[in-house]
């Protein structure tokens, strides 16, 4: 068990041929449902849903390589690209179904901020697999804004990502980790202290904060992102999943995922079922826990 709190859970790890340790809980027994966490969070954004849904289905929720719990590799012995965080679930989900009894079809993928693009890459490639999906402040395409950076944002994004400033705030600071739990940034109710001490906890040295950076760094922008084509080809990919139930979950005071990704998602997945929080930010589980983990278990048990 760990010590974080809400976070009962028993720690599974998976040893990828690379070396790296890669952490994710199994939790339940059923259809399987697999939780996938963004940046600059964890496996533990996770704990409600579970808690709610391990009596009828089997929970999964890895930490990415450099994330929470995982192994936290220096930049020359790991790759932080989403062409990685794909290829590390692959071999995840291989592993559960072939040495740990997981079924290979009926899977539910519940995805926000970064674990849309990786969740929604990786259902592409298996798209056999997936029965249905959940999306929380996320997206699995190229900005419906296109090239141009919304202007609240060309600032933080340019120091961020460019200076050496950005550096400092995320590898000595923790800014964007620490910003993440606070209001208004990333949540409008107030995080109580123990609950932002356990977001907090995987990063508490400067060497372990390289993928929160790293992440940053790799936000696809333009066409000469490394990442563009992982997540166009993703986007285009999505009417593969168009006969799907998809639930959407959506904190309308994100300052990232906003309206107009909400409209893209339910533009191109127009019979999706969705629920809108006006009064909830990024981590949306955090603001209406209350109203959403209901609603995740409902839709469940409806389209079971």
């Amino acid at each position: 068990m760990t010590p974080f709190p809400g976070y009962p859970f028993t720690s599974h790890w998976y040893d990828h041929p690379t070396g790296l340790r890669q952490h994710y809980l199994d939790e339940g027994t059923g259809a399987p449902v697999l939780f996938l966490h963004g940046n600059p969070s964890w496996s533990y954004l996770w704990r409600r849903p579970i808690l709610a849904l391990r009596d009828r289905y089997r929970c999964l929720a890895p930490d990415h390589i450099g994330m929470g719990l995982s192994d936290k590799p220096a930049a020359d012995r790991y790759r932080h690209t989403l062409a990685s965080r794909v290829d590390d679930l692959d071999a995840l989900t291989t592993h559960l179904i072939e040495d740990r009894g997981v079924p290979d079809h009926g899977w539910t993928l519940v995805m926000h901020d970064w674990g849309g693009p990786i969740g929604m890459a990786w259902a592409g490639r298996h798209p056999d697999r997936v029965a249905r999906l959940v999306v929380l402040n996320t997206a699995a395409f190229p900005n419906p804004h296109g090239e141009r950076v919304r202007p609240e944002l060309r600032l933080p994004l340019w120091l961020l990502r460019r200076t050496p400033l950005g550096a400092r705030l995320f590898l000595r600071h923790n800014a964007f980790a620490r910003g993440a739990t606070w209001r208004p940034l990333g949540v409008r109710r107030r995080m109580p202290a123990a609950v932002r001490a356990a977001f907090l906890a995987p990063y508490a040295r400067p060497e372990h904060r390289l993928a929160i950076q790293l992440f940053v760094h790799d936000i696809p922008l333009t066409p000469q992102d490394p990442a563009w084509p992982i997540l166009r080809d993703t986007g285009r990919a999505l009417d593969l999943f168009a006969d799907r139930p998809v639930l959407i979950g959506w904190g309308l005071r994100d300052p990232v995922f906003d309206p107009a990704m909400l409209a893209e998602w339910r533009r191109r997945l127009p019979r999706a079922r969705t629920h809108v929080y006006r009064r909830a930010g990024h981590y949306v589980l955090e603001d209406v826990h209350e109203h959403l983990v209901p609603a995740i278990c409902d839709f469940l048990w409806d389209t079971a």
